[in-house]
């Protein structure tokens, strides 16, 4: 949804008449997970994406027809038998897309005010029975609600709402509806991860360019004014300076943070580290050779910091990818990073066995 909103909100203030295509469900491999949404206009300007390139094509001219008739539409694709490249995933799965005329209903604002707020909220959306198809509710962070898809479905639709308004998620979900089966498609944005990055060194430059498009809120910490420049940041969320840990402590570490400090000085690292390791921080890295790590372990051990607390550190840090300039490094960072925001062990995906029921194509 974040990717579209910026290209919505311009076509509105053009007053393009715009179609919004979602992804509901996908069965199999697909290329994109629910949630994906395409955006187009009547006169022909196309945002976001829903498979790649597979159904695009198809999906416009559905479109056109949804706005033709002023009404939503639910379509699915999966594998052509007689032409993997006709409208048709190649991939082999297969997916189900919700086409609607766009219309900046009271929950549609109400989610996007609180993602430019950096606040949790949900969107759920009527599929099934057709009278409910394309109605809104959405579910924010301190409870309230907007919109409403029908009574007899809203307070159960809004409690599988604040299920992922931490943890985020999409998904189709079915429940009781006069008698019959209701489906809504619920989707949570929980509040941005948040990258404090300490030490603004030319890999933390590279670093935060990397992790903004994948949605990290950056804050970039150093004493130092010399180095901590907009000229040198301007991506960056936040640019503070002053003492690192200081800093860290003010903004407060949740489980939805990330650390890293790159400053190779122990009056800075040392302090970080013991203040991102008593919180719940996510994950805490340092840059270092093991030699220096091991001093730096030292030094924790005996500000009390135990074995467990120490055990924490991404040190070195990053995945080994063998990369040795700061843009390699940084993209070894990130990469790490990743991989603990989803649980993985950073494996190549031909060593994994079992494919999840749902994955995404390569």
């Amino acid at each position: 949804m974040t990717e579209v909103l910026p290209d919505i909100a311009r076509w509105q203030a053009q007053r393009e008449e715009i179609a919004l295509a979602t992804l509901l469900a996908i069965r199999g491999s697909a290329p994109r997970l629910p949630g994906a949404r395409l955006c187009v206009t009547r006169s022909g300007k196309m945002a976001g994406s829903i498979s790649g390139g597979c159904v695009e094509n198809d999906l416009f001219q559905r479109a056109m027809c949804v706005l033709d008739a002023g009404t939503p539409e639910v379509a699915s694709y999966g594998i052509d038998d007689e032409s993997a490249f006709a409208v048709g995933l190649s991939c082999g799965g297969a997916i189900e897309v919700l086409i609607e005329p766009f219309a900046a209903s009271a929950a549609w604002q109400a989610v996007a005010r609180s993602l430019e707020r950096h606040q949790a909220a949900a969107l759920v959306v009527g599929i099934a029975p057709r009278a409910l198809l394309g109605r809104q509710l959405a579910v924010l962070a301190d409870g309230s609600t907007a919109g409403g898809i029908d009574a007899a479905l809203d307070d159960s639709a809004a409690e599988e709402a604040r299920r992922l308004l931490r943890t985020g998620g999409a998904r189709v979900v079915a429940m009781p509806f006069r008698g019959e089966e209701g489906r809504v498609f619920v989707e949570g944005f929980p509040p941005p991860l948040r990258l404090f990055v300490v030490g603004a060194t030319h890999a933390a430059s590279v670093l935060c360019r990397l992790a903004k498009p994948l949605g990290f809120q950056v804050t970039v910490i150093d004493a130092r004014g010399i180095y901590a420049t907009r000229d040198r940041f301007p991506e960056v969320d936040a640019l503070l300076r002053g003492q690192p840990a200081d800093v860290l402590a003010l903004a407060g570490l949740d489980e939805s943070s990330y650390v890293v400090t790159l400053t190779h000085d122990p009056k800075f690292d040392l302090p970080v580290l013991a203040y991102a390791l008593r919180s719940p921080a996510r994950y805490v890295g340092a840059m270092g050779s093991a030699r220096t790590h091991a001093r730096r372990v030292a030094a924790l051990r005996e500000q009390g910091l135990s074995e467990a607390d120490v055990a924490r550190i991404r040190a070195p840090i990053g995945l080994d990818l063998g990369g040795r300039t700061p843009e390699e490094i940084a993209l070894a960072i990130v990469a790490e990073m990743l991989a603990v925001r989803y649980g993985r062990d950073a494996r190549p995906l031909a060593e994994r066995r079992v494919a999840a029921p749902a994955e995404v194509a390569e």
